[in-house]
This record gives C-alpha cells, sequence and structure tokens, in this order.
C-alpha cells in the first residue's frame, strides 16, 4: 500500500478544520512520517505562522495517522486517543506560512493501549521543533463520535 495516496481523512478522528496532516509519507512498526503544508486558513496560524499549539497538534495528529494505518491494514475502525503528556517540547521556531512541516515520530514504547514517541518537526531539513509525547488510545470507535 502506497501511503502518500491514502486520504489522511480515513485515518484520523479530527476533521478540518482542524486536521493537522496533509500526507502520511511513510508507516512502518517504528517510524511514522507525515507531511503538512501550513496555510494562512489554518486554524492554528497566527500572524503568519503556525503557532507551538499547531505544532503539537502536527504531532499528535501524526501519532494518530500511525494507529489510523494500522487499524485500516488490519480492517479494524479508527480508535480515538487522547494526549497523555507532553515532554521536552523545544520549539527553535514557529513555521511561515507556506512551510511544509514534515515530522517524524520514533516510537520508544507501545505497552497495551499506550505509545511513548520522539518527535521532530522539520522544515527543508531544519528541526522547526522537538518533543516527547505519551498517547493513549480509547476504546471509542471515532466514526460513532463524528455523528
Amino acid at each position: 500500500m502506497n501511503e502518500a495516496q491514502i486520504d489522511v481523512l480515513t485515518l484520523l478522528p479530527q476533521r478540518p478544520p482542524f486536521v493537522m496532516i496533509d500526507r502520511l509519507m511513510h508507516c512502518d512498526p517504528k517510524t511514522t512520517v507525515t507531511e503538512l503544508e501550513v496555510r494562512g486558513d489554518n486554524l492554528f496560524v497566527e500572524e503568519g505562522h503556525l503557532s507551538a499549539t499547531g505544532m503539537v497538534e502536527n504531532i499528535a495528529q501524526t501519532c494518530a495517522a500511525r494507529m489510523g494505518y494500522i487499524n485500516l491494514c488490519a480492517n479494524k475502525p479508527v480508535k480515538l486517543g487522547v494526549i497523555g503528556a507532553i515532554r521536552n517540547f523545544e520549539l527553535t521556531v514557529l513555521p511561515p506560512v507556506g512551510a511544509t512541516l514534515t515530522t517524524t515520530i520514533e516510537v520508544q514504547e507501545e505497552v497495551f493501549q499506550m505509545l511513548l514517541v520522539e518527535a521532530t518537526v522539520a522544515c527543508n531539513g531544519a528541526v522547526q521543533a522537538t518533543a516527547q509525547m505519551k498517547i493513549a488510545l480509547t476504546d471509542t470507535d471515532a466514526a460513532n463520535e463524528q455523528r
């Protein structure tokens, strides 16, 4: 399956205008990579730049896309996840409108329905932000919540 050709809306519980990834570029058991073009109409753009909150949400949705992809491959429904913790968030620069962000998460631990990742957000190879994030997957089917 070519990840970049998958409609991200099939992977995420979020819906526009709250979708913070455009493409799933790669997904394997350890690493997931997504892309986001920062647009002026993005909910998290302030004064021409994506806010720190938007960058955190982009990381969280990269985690969600990973779980959605795994579920899609297993013919299971997308489940809701919640951020359990954010640690060591370091912001180098707020990306401007027009920038394309590449977000990479590396799974550090996965126990039951908890995921710990190291995340890096980059633009043209330059690191914009890094963080550790814990995500807890719920038993709630996202499709039921969207009705």
